[in-house]
């Protein structure tokens, strides 16, 4: 038989080639047996007892660059393709900045990065912005370099609802690049119905042109909370198992065409998707590059809420360069410059006002500045411990690979 070449995402063929090189059969796979279906959640959820690597030494004095992986659509950009804020850094610092678009999913980046990080090694990037489950990870497993504030006076300007979270209290290790919200989004010319809620995605006529993320939870905690769970509060497998179970049926009725991360834009612009589930801020800038032809909503019972964040991995040796560009980020004009172009949560006080100068509309726009309306319609997907992340990341996944 001929081989099929592997799909686009950058996940599915992570865990694709995990699963052929463990030679399991499909079979085994969906059944939950399978190393390779599982090789990510086994990995992530160890029980992170072996020794944690130590700090590399940092070289910031010496070598003024940095390497920053990030994911697209997340930083300013101008018309020739450059950087406005980050060339805007090196004339202020001197410190050069290697922009990359490297991840596009939490998992995948891991999954690439995480035998270095073990070891305590250079994983080629000085910062790195991720969400904050896997932040969580990292700190837990000891892959972060500890920051130190002296070095991030504007750090003052972090808002207050932000300065102390449970998997990194005092901001020790982490920092908040942007935030935003999953929700729906569908094509205003094909489907000028529009969307309100998960359920509305499962439509006859929109069968076969639905993606959704292959952010687990995003898409489980917006499926969850269309079937009436609080997912930032008390729930169990039980609840996550009818999720599933609603997920499951509509990729294997071929509802579902997409599993993607930050890949699914182009799915939505080359109309391979109709409507989707969806991050906000992708949103708006995929209207501004080809025209209003996206609508975007919060679903009625409601959306997820998250924020990504820097870190230094602990084989970094550019430390204090980071610490630099981070609090040159958290000046309130330079994150209002950024938030224009992304439309996305900014967690820098004053960034609103400094916004009014720049496009009072997008000062105004909840999506940016939420509202308290806003706010209390987004639910933060709660704290999973090791047994449940394992257990649910193996679920999801099985279905990543069936629909593959």
């Amino acid at each position: 038989m001929k081989s099929r070449p592997l799909p686009a995402d950058p996940l599915i063929r992570q865990l694709i080639r995990q699963a052929q090189s463990a030679q399991l059969g499909r079979r085994t796979l969906l059944a939950g047996a399978g190393a390779g279906a599982t090789a990510l959640a086994l990995a992530a959820c160890s029980s992170g007892a072996a020794a944690k690597p130590t700090a590399a030494a940092d070289t910031s004095a010496t070598d003024k660059t940095i390497r920053w992986d990030n994911w697209a659509l997340y930083i300013d950009v101008d018309d020739a393709g450059k950087y406005p804020t980050l060339d805007a850094f090196k004339a202020q610092t001197g410190i050069s900045v290697k922009y990359t678009e490297a991840v596009d999913d939490n998992n995948s980046y891991y999954g690439k990065v995480k035998d270095q990080l073990a070891l305590g090694q250079d994983i080629g990037a000085d910062a790195v912005c991720l969400t904050d489950w896997m932040v969580s990870r990292m700190i837990r497993f000891g892959y972060t370099q500890e920051l130190d504030h002296a070095n991030i006076p504007n750090l003052a300007n972090l808002l207050p609802s932000l300065q102390d979270v449970d998997f990194d209290p005092g901001r020790a290790m982490s920092v908040p690049w942007q935030g935003g919200f999953a929700g729906l989004a569908w094509n205003k010319e094909k489907y000028p119905q529009g969307l309100k809620s998960v359920e509305d995605l499962w439509a006859p006529e929109l069968k076969g042109r639905v993606g959704v993320l292959s952010e687990m939870r995003d898409t489980m905690g917006l499926i969850m909370l269309d079937q009436g769970v609080d997912i930032s509060g008390t729930w169990d497998e039980e609840e996550f198992t009818a999720a599933i179970d609603e997920f499951k049926k509509q990729v294997s009725d071929g509802q579902i065409r997409n599993i993607k991360g930050n890949s699914y834009k182009e799915d939505l612009a080359n109309e391979d998707t109709l409507a989707a589930i969806v991050w906000s801020g992708d949103i708006v800038q995929l209207n501004a590059e080809n025209g209003d032809k996206w609508g975007f909503v919060v679903p009625e019972k409601g959306g997820t809420l998250w924020n990504d964040n820097f870190v230094v991995p602990i084989g970094s040796p550019g430390k204090k360069n980071v610490e630099e560009l981070i609090n040159y980020y958290y000046d309130p004009a330079v994150a209002a410059e950024v938030a224009a172009y992304v439309n996305y949560i900014t967690p820098v006080a004053g960034a609103k006002e400094a916004m009014m100068a720049i496009d009072p509309t997008l000062a105004e726009d909840p999506l940016i500045f939420p509202d308290d309306a806003t706010l209390a319609n987004a639910y933060v997907f709660r704290g999973l411990d090791g047994t449940e992340e394992q257990t649910f990341n193996k679920q999801f996944q099985a279905i990543l690979l069936g629909a593959a």
